[in-house]
């Protein structure tokens, strides 16, 4: 069907959500703005879906969210015992659209018969990963689009281990979604009659315990770090999103004693009015913090993104100013606090699950403590599906983590968690202001002793239709012609994850790959350094990563921004 049909289905369906009715008619003489609106359906990427709010089957709304949840059901109805019963716990984040569509939810859900456990407010990702556990539900859903702009919003769906669907279920799921022919016909039930029938459960107060309790056994703190406890100060910003009670809570039990919350950032807001991007990656985000980390005198800064997967982190640096941490900066530091304080049989044992357009600099801190790295392709999910693969083993997860400011350390949730990042995180200031230092001394301590590893990201936004078609061009050019030499370094090997094939520059050579497929090409060079590209899951953009490591930090900056200047004039 073109897409100027499925708009006339939309335009001409006369129980049209009516606001949904008045955009169509406002965009009536705008075909390039129809086009993109109805031209495809809004496609799984990283775990669900994310798009833009309005009307069209490429954007999100009550229509493509029930017949995301209409497929999800009777796939549970052909996949999963006890479903119903069992039934769906759903949370929501501080989006506009999100409680609707968590209402949705469950009025699909209703229809179907199936329970849904829903949140009686807003709540993070990662308390969704574990209320499924936790409920022993058969599926979670999670109404957020993280970090992405106010226009945005989005659908994950977990599995019944409280992880992101893995490739095999997802292609299963979409398989189930793409039987439903109309998505504007979609059965669903009245709130009122699910209630009344016993098919819908607010959840609260009893799963945010249960979690918190959980939350303290993945504290190790020292006799000299509890010293620190009424001394270390520490600002904290939710950006407008679903951390501030779960933060607040989780460090008061640890003991933490001067907690100061950007006020101004402190409550839910869809616009997140006060930053240009809800995002901790972006610098700007910390602006507030900043302001008042100088007020107080904070050792440490901590921002969590909206949905409160991700941790940023800014520490003093020595100049009276802040520095943001990366993703991969952090997730080391953490790294080795944790394996610093794990058991010997543990580490005997343990494992590191990481990305693998993550720092290698984990590699080498895990290896220094004898524990194994295991790579997965980029997506908490797959680190999530080692951690279950681990309990038919004698393996132990000790540490995950991503570049993109996502870490995992109890595996009572099966997403990143950057309420549990965010206790590490103040845990380990305390722990390094006990010996004098601060966290970005520490990681100095750290590259003196595995090596000045520094890793970047330039990502390329491609919006529409044409977008999407000049990055399959891009992909596509690099599998053709790869470049034989980057920053005057040669490729040594390529790895194609659309093929699972590694290809070995230097003998000639090519070996099968165990990772599952996707759109990702990495490429290896000389003196450990590394390129990575990536479309987006999730977002109208190419990723390219880089890596490199080199005895000074002087020697591992001129080396990425060559890396960076010869990948761009290749990709233009």
């Amino acid at each position: 069907m073109v897409w100027q049909d499925t708009y006339k289905k939309w335009s001409t369906f006369k129980a049209l959500d009516p606001k949904y009715k008045e955009e169509l008619t406002k965009l009536a003489n705008d075909e390039a703005a129809l086009e993109d609106a109805f031209y495809k359906e809004l496609t799984f990427g990283t775990g669900g879906m994310r798009g833009v709010l309005g009307a069209g089957t490429n954007r999100m709304n009550i229509y493509t969210v029930r017949k995301a949840v209409e497929g999800l059901a009777v796939y549970m109805e052909k996949n999963i015992s006890d479903y119903k019963d069992r039934g769906v716990a759903v949370a929501y984040d501080s989006r506009y659209m999100s409680p609707e569509f968590a209402d949705e939810t469950a009025r699909v859900l209703g229809a179907h018969g199936i329970r849904a456990h829903v949140f009686e407010s807003l709540r993070p990702t990662p308390l969704l990963s574990f209320a499924v556990r936790h409920l022993n539900a058969a599926a979670g859903i999670m109404i957020t689009a993280s970090h992405n702009p106010p226009e945005y919003n989005g659908f994950k769906v977990y599995n019944e281990d409280g992880g992101q669907i893995p490739p095999e279920q997802a292609e299963a799921i979409i398989a189930e979604i793409a039987k439903v022919e109309n998505e504007l016909a979609v059965e669903v039930e009245e709130m009122e009659t699910i209630r009344t029938n016993g098919l819908l459960h607010s959840i609260g107060e009893d799963v945010d315990s249960a979690y918190l309790k959980e939350l303290k056994t993945i504290s190790n703190m020292s006799d000299s770090a509890k010293e620190q406890l009424d001394k270390l100060q520490i600002v904290f910003t939710p950006l407008h999103g679903t951390s501030h009670d779960l933060v607040l809570r989780g460090l008061d039990q640890l003991g933490f004693q001067n907690v100061h919350v950007v006020k101004e950032q402190a409550q839910p807001d869809p616009e997140f009015s006060t930053v240009e991007s809800p995002n901790p990656e972006e610098h700007q985000a910390f602006t507030l913090a900043m302001e008042q980390g100088q007020e107080v005198g904070a050792d440490v800064l901590i921002g969590t993104d909206p949905d409160a997967d991700r941790l940023g982190v800014a520490v003093q640096d020595g100049k009276g100013a802040y520095q943001v941490l990366t993703g991969n900066q952090l997730g080391t530091l953490m790294l080795d606090y944790v394996l610093a304080n794990a058991s010997e049989e543990d580490l005997r044992n343990g494992k590191l699950v990481k990305t693998i357009v993550t720092t290698e600099m984990g590699r080498a801190v895990a290896a220094s403590y004898g524990v194994d790295t295991i790579d997965t392709l980029t997506g908490f999910k797959y680190i999530g599906e080692k951690i279950k693969q681990f309990e038919t083993t004698d393996e132990k997860f000790l540490f995950g983590y991503e570049e993109s400011y996502g870490y995992l350390i109890g595996d009572f949730v099966r997403d990143k968690d950057a309420v549990q990042a965010a206790m590490i995180a103040c845990e380990m200031a305390a722990h390094w202001r006990a010996q004098g230092k601060t966290l970005l001394e520490a990681l100095h301590v750290l590259y003196e002793k595995h090596g000045f590893f520094l890793e970047d990201l330039h990502s390329i936004t491609l919006k529409g239709k044409d977008g999407a078609e000049k990055i399959a061009a891009m992909m596509d050019a690099v599998r053709a012609d790869t470049p034989q030499n980057l920053g005057g370094l040669n490729v040594l090997a390529v790895e194609d994850y659309s093929t699972q094939t590694r290809r070995n520059l230097d003998s000639d050579t090519e070996e099968k790959m165990t990772l599952p497929k996707e759109n990702v090409i990495k490429l290896f060079l000389e003196k450990d350094s590394w390129v990575c590209l990536r479309p987006s899951g999730t977002e109208p953009k190419i990723k390219s990563y880089y890596g490199v490591n080199s005895a000074s930090r002087e020697s591992s900056l001129e080396l990425l921004e060559k890396l960076k200047a010869d990948l761009a004039n290749y990709l233009q």
